[in-house]
């Protein structure tokens, strides 16, 4: 069955022949390159390759050759290697696939955090430590390592998502403080079987985000795993479903997160936890205040950190009925992530 993009795609190619052939009748050997461009032009591919075997040989240069706002999909192939690069996706490079071959040898990585100084002697903040930034709707990666290298420095970010409809697909995450940045709210962002670690607040952010079958790795010198920035008008924000959740934390060191925000919302569903989770399980960041307005649940969970009757009294424990209100197509709000 096709996915929707592909049939979009196929159904926009077969008009233009059709129109093709209204137009001229005939079927010289110009109209029928004419229909190959059609039919086959529509997805572009870039490959990168640092043995100068691909069209770019840095990851920046394939995402500016990108054309602006273009509404199909654009296929980067990146090949085996450590890329040490910088990187912005702008929020004109729509619909953009990275593919690497294997996450553990796809490796795209700096070394940039909160307080180191720019050009100008300012300090770089949590948002500017970025390895990557993510602009452009519609991105798709698959296989890639997204790496901030610069250590236990405080906060440094991996991976900043400031786009809506964005799919990892079998990527990892790699990191201290502050790893993985799903930052726009209201954005809608899936994560599918990936690898995601630190130790402090690494997964944070006011986005709606899905982890789907993913492993969290809770890092030695840690204390807690998300901290949800959640607007108080979104009724979804971090959801983990069928996720592990362990590490090399200490046993008992762990919170499962505390609210950056008075609404954070974070749920963890048929999620198998280990030793590392604290008993109480959240945190309210100092503020009693916000054991009233943030919104954290559990469903479901098994393994030794999922320790139900020891939990905080204002976290709660969903019932069948209530789990059943955590959909895919109700957390993303009708977006169906598909591979492209």
């Amino acid at each position: 069955m096709f996915k929707r993009t592909r049939l979009y795609q196929l159904v926009e190619s077969i008009t233009q022949v059709t129109m093709l052939i209204l137009k001229y009748r005939v079927f010289p050997v110009w109209f029928l390159l004419s229909v190959c461009l059609a039919l086959f032009g529509q997805t572009g591919e870039l490959v990168v390759a640092q043995d100068g075997t691909g069209n770019y040989s840095t990851v920046q240069e394939a995402i500016m050759a990108v054309p602006d706002m273009r509404s199909v999909r654009t296929v980067i192939r990146i090949k085996p290697g450590v890329y040490k690069e910088k990187l912005v996706l702008p929020d004109s490079k729509t619909n953009v696939s990275f593919i690497g071959e294997d996450a553990r040898t796809t490796i795209l990585t700096y070394d940039d955090y909160a307080s180191k100084k720019n050009r100008f002697g300012e300090a770089m903040g949590t948002s500017g430590s970025s390895s990557f930034f993510v602009f452009g709707d519609g991105f798709y990666a698959e296989n890639i390592t997204f790496e901030n290298s610069a250590g236990p420095v405080g906060q440094a970010v991996a991976v900043r998502v400031s786009a809506d409809r964005v799919f990892f697909n079998r990527c990892r995450f790699l990191g201290h403080q502050d790893t993985l940045y799903p930052q726009l709210d209201g954005s809608r962002q899936y994560y599918k079987d990936c690898y995601i670690e630190g130790t402090t607040d690494f997964i944070f952010g006011a986005a709606t985000a899905l982890f789907q079958s993913c492993e969290i790795h809770c890092k030695p010198g840690g204390s807690y795993m998300t901290a949800a920035s959640t607007p108080d008008t979104v009724p979804y924000g971090f959801v983990f479903k069928n996720c592990i959740v362990g590490g090399e934390a200490p046993p008992q060191s762990t919170y499962l997160g505390r609210p950056w925000r008075p609404y954070a919302k974070t749920v963890f569903m048929d999620c198998r936890m280990s030793e590392q989770i604290r008993p109480e399980g959240w945190h309210n960041w100092g503020k009693a205040s916000n054991e009233q307005t943030a919104g954290y649940a559990e469903y479901n969970n098994h393994g030794e950190g999922a320790l139900r009757g020891r939990r905080v009294s204002w976290a709660h424990e969903l019932t069948a009925a209530q789990a059943e209100y955590y959909t895919e197509e109700r957390i993303l709000d009708g977006w169906s992530p598909d591979e492209p």
